[in-house]
């Protein structure tokens, strides 16, 4: 549960509540259950996030050589 406390100024609160919904994930998760995905789709989508997190440690691994 993500919780923001409000000390006077609303729109500092909904900033800070939108970047922890960011950094949770929960902004993309929405945004991707919006609609109907196909299984073929999802299907691809979760191979391409596999790939680029794969790339992503790769990439970091070569860095610290």
């Amino acid at each position: 549960m993500i919780e923001v406390e409000v000390r006077g100024d609303i729109e500092y609160a909904i900033r800070q509540l939108k970047k922890k919904l960011q950094m949770d994930g929960m902004k993309k998760e929405l945004r991707r259950r919006e609609y109907y995905e196909k299984p073929s789709v999802k299907k691809r989508r979760k191979a391409a996030e596999a790939k680029r997190k794969l790339r992503k440690v790769m990439y970091r691994m070569r860095k610290e050589w």
